[in-house]
């Protein structure tokens, strides 16, 4: 059998560390599974600690496991795409939706017996300027909206109440529209709004009310955008998508596709635009790139009654 190669963010989750730990070694360790586990301490550590964990699993024929939120999944898998290895998740953040996507528990006991006994399956990944991103991508107020959330979490803690009050504050405090031209094949749209939204997880567009999981299970991305609105409008929009019904809204526009080209139409800033990727964000160049990556992640899931098998040969 595949050794496990694990890495595990200590800054993730509500769990006490060591307690998930020995969660995880005792299970490991009755199946009769050899595992080596990497703990990341700071978060600056963690792209390099997945690569160097990447790469010993390639030499040994091993598989790689994130253990973390849905920012560290994302870190881990953007070190596995195209390295042959397969890949597996234990998660551990507030919403989980990469994980709870695939059926893949939260519980930690229960997690860990899922890379014991599933096996790989394809998994689309979405790309913006090769970055990976899982769950979504974004730019303008969503980023901004982010960076305030993990303050307020530093303050108050990580909870769902947590996120949406946050995420209200913002709105308050950020007013920059992004005056953007978007293009597709055969369509080029400009459009004045204060967040372009790009989803790769049917079950959070479906959570938000977005018409569009079907597309993103055939192979397809999501991309949101919002007209500008007043304040007022903006926080009923935030309503409207915690409880399900955004895509109700007249102020949302929506489609699908494969391939997207983004650039700004006034250029504010010369050293690229904040894009949020699995709630990690980051400075990209511009124009932004968004497409389905050729390439899916081999995820360790259970199987699902229609599941595609993987390939004989090419992923371990």
């Amino acid at each position: 059998m595949s050794t496990l190669y694990i890495v595990m963010n200590a800054g993730s989750g509500h769990d006490d560390k060591a307690i998930t730990r020995a969660t995880i070694e005792r299970v490991l360790t009755d199946a009769g599974r050899a595992y080596r586990i990497n703990v990341v301490e700071k978060p600056k550590q963690l792209p390099e600690i997945a690569r160097a964990t990447v790469a010993e699993a390639r030499g040994s024929g091993g598989i790689v496991v994130a253990c973390g939120g849905d920012g560290t999944i994302n870190t881990v898998a953007q070190a596995t795409l195209g390295s042959g290895c397969a890949f597996g998740v234990l998660p551990q953040g507030t919403f989980n939706y990469f994980g709870r996507r695939h059926g893949i528990p939260a519980d930690i006991a229960s997690a860990a017996r899922v890379l014991v006994t599933a096996r790989p399956h394809p998994v689309q990944v979405g790309l913006v300027n090769d970055r990976v991103f899982l769950v979504n991508a974004s730019l303008g107020l969503y980023p901004r909206l982010l960076e305030d959330r993990e303050a307020w979490k530093h303050q108050l803690g990580r909870s769902r109440l947590v996120a949406v009050v946050a995420g209200a504050w913002s709105l308050f405090r950020h007013r920059r529209q992004l005056h953007i031209s978007v293009e597709r094949p055969g369509e080029t749209l400009r459009v004045r709004t204060p967040t372009l939204f790009v989803g790769n997880n049917s079950l959070q567009l479906t959570e938000i009310g977005v018409p569009l999981a079907h597309a993103v299970d055939n192979g397809e991305l999501a991309a949101i955008v919002l007209r500008p609105v007043n304040d007022l409008a903006m926080l009923w929009l935030l309503l409207k998508g915690a409880f399900g019904q955004l895509g109700d809204a007249d102020n949302v526009m929506s489609s699908s596709f494969q391939t997207l080209s983004v650039r700004r139409l006034k250029l504010l800033r010369v050293r690229g635009i904040k894009v949020a990727t699995d709630g990690e964000v980051s400075r990209l160049r511009e124009p932004l790139l968004f497409r389905v990556s050729p390439e899916p992640l081999y995820l360790l899931k259970p199987d699902p009654a229609d599941a595609v098998a993987m390939p004989a040969s090419g992923v371990r």
